[in-house]
C-alpha cells in the first residue's frame, strides 16, 4: 500500500462523525427501547434542508477517502458498494447509540441521508479515478511536494476547519490554558492534589494591540511554514502562501458571519489584525526562499511564541454568547467539534515539526 493521506483522513472522518453524532456525551440512559427501534418508527414530521445537507456532507468525505484508500491498496473494481455499506453500518451504529442520549433523536432520515452522503463520496472518488483526475493529482503532488508528506497535508487540510469556531484573536488557535486551569481546579477540588495545581495569582488581561498583531502575524505564518516544510520550489511556496491568506480571510469571515450575522462578517478586521496579516505574509515570502529544515525550525519557534503570548489573555468577552448561539442553534453538532480542532491543531503541528526536525537531524548523522 502506497503511503497516502487518504487513509488518515478517512480515520479522522470516522472520529469526527462519532464525535458529532454522540455529542454532548452525557446523561446516558436506557430508555427501555431497542437501539434499532427507530427503524420502525413513523417517518419524522419535521425536518429541515440544513439537517439533510449536513448529514449528506458529513458522510460524503468519509465515502470519498475510504474509496480512495481502497484504490490505493489496489482495489479498483466494485469498490462503491462495499464503501457505501461501511458508511451505512457506521451510521446505523451512531443512530442506535443516540437512543441512549436524551439530547439526540435517531431517525431513518438521518440514516438514509448519511448513506446517501457515503455513496456520493464513493461515486465521486471512483469517477475521478476513472477519469484520470486522481492520477493528475498524484502527478501534481509529486511535482509540488517532497516524499512522506501525508500527515502535513492532513494538518493543512484541517486548518480551515479549526478556524471556523470563533476565537479571541483572529488566527489565534490553541488558546486552552484558561479552560485547562478551570478543568483541573474542578477535577481536583477537595482532593490532596488541589494544592499541586499551578493557579494564576493574577487576572488575565486582554492583549495589547502590539501583542494582538504578533499573534495574528504568527497565526498566518505558522500554516505557511508548515507547507514550506514539504513544498519543493520557491515559486510554489509563494502560490501556497497566497492561498493561505485567501483561505484564512474567507474562513474567518465565514466564522464571524455564522456567529454574529452577515453584517458583522468583517468587523474583526481591525488595524492590528490587518497589519499582522500583512506582516505575516511578508515574512512568509522571506521564508519561502529558505530550506525546509530552516522552515521547520522556525515553525517550532513561531508556535512556542504564539502560544506563550496567546494563552496570557482571556477568552473572548462574547464567548458565552458564542456558546449559546452554537449550542442551542443549528450548530449543536459542530460547535464542540471545530472547537477541539481550534484547541489542538497548533499542538499537532508542534509534534509534527518536532518529528520532522528530529528525523532530518538523524538523516544527517
Amino acid at each position: 500500500m502506497r503511503k497516502t493521506s487518504a487513509w488518515p483522513l478517512s480515520q479522522l472522518c470516522v472520529a469526527l462523525i462519532v464525535y458529532a453524532s454522540l455529542y454532548p456525551f452525557d446523561q446516558w440512559r436506557d430508555q427501555g427501547i431497542a437501539p434499532w427501534a427507530f427503524l420502525g418508527a413513523p417517518w419524522p414530521k419535521y425536518w429541515t434542508w440544513f439537517d439533510v445537507s449536513s448529514n449528506v456532507l458529513g458522510y460524503a468525505p468519509l465515502g470519498f477517502f475510504l474509496t480512495l484508500s481502497a484504490m490505493r491498496m489496489g482495489w479498483r473494481e466494485a469498490v462503491v458498494l462495499p464503501v457505501t455499506l461501511a458508511t451505512a453500518l457506521l451510521s446505523l451504529t451512531m443512530e442506535g447509540l443516540q437512543s441512549y442520549l436524551p439530547a439526540r433523536v435517531p431517525s431513518q432520515v438521518d440514516l438514509l441521508t448519511n448513506m446517501a452522503g457515503g455513496w456520493i463520496g464513493a461515486v465521486l472518488a471512483n469517477g475521478l479515478e476513472h477519469w484520470g483526475l486522481l492520477h493528475r493529482w498524484g502527478q501534481f503532488r509529486s511535482r509540488w511536494f517532497v516524499r512522506d508528506t501525508h500527515m502535513a497535508l492532513v494538518l493543512i487540510a484541517m486548518w480551515p476547519v479549526a478556524l471556523l469556531f470563533p476565537v479571541a484573536v483572529p488566527l489565534g488557535l490553541g488558546q486552552v490554558w484558561e479552560r485547562v486551569e478551570d478543568a483541573l481546579t474542578s477535577a481536583f477540588d477537595a482532593t490532596p492534589f488541589a494544592d499541586w495545581i499551578p493557579l494564576r495569582a493574577f487576572e488575565l488581561e486582554p492583549l495589547l494591540p502590539g501583542a494582538e498583531l504578533l499573534c495574528v502575524m504568527l497565526g498566518l505564518l505558522i500554516p505557511c511554514l508548515l507547507g514550506f516544510g514539504v513544498i519543493r520550489h520557491t515559486w510554489q511556496r509563494v502560490v501556497y502562501a497566497l492561498s493561505v491568506v485567501a483561505v484564512g480571510l474567507a474562513v474567518s469571515a465565514l466564522s464571524a458571519a455564522l456567529t454574529y450575522g452577515p453584517v458583522n462578517a468583517w468587523r474583526w478586521l481591525t488595524l492590528p489584525v490587518a497589519l499582522g496579516w500583512s506582516l505575516g505574509f511578508l515574512l512568509a515570502l522571506v521564508f519561502a526562499a529558505l530550506s525546509a529544515r530552516t522552515c521547520a525550525a522556525f515553525l517550532l519557534l513561531a508556535l512556542v511564541v504564539q502560544q506563550s503570548v496567546l494563552n496570557q489573555s482571556p477568552e473572548s468577552a462574547y464567548f458565552a454568547q458564542v456558546l449559546h448561539t452554537w449550542e442551542l442553534g443549528r450548530f449543536i453538532r459542530f460547535h464542540g467539534l471545530v472547537q477541539w480542532f481550534g484547541w489542538l491543531w497548533p499542538y499537532a503541528v508542534l509534534l509534527w515539526a518536532l518529528a520532522r526536525v528530529s528525523s532530518e537531524r538523524q538523516g544527517e548523522i
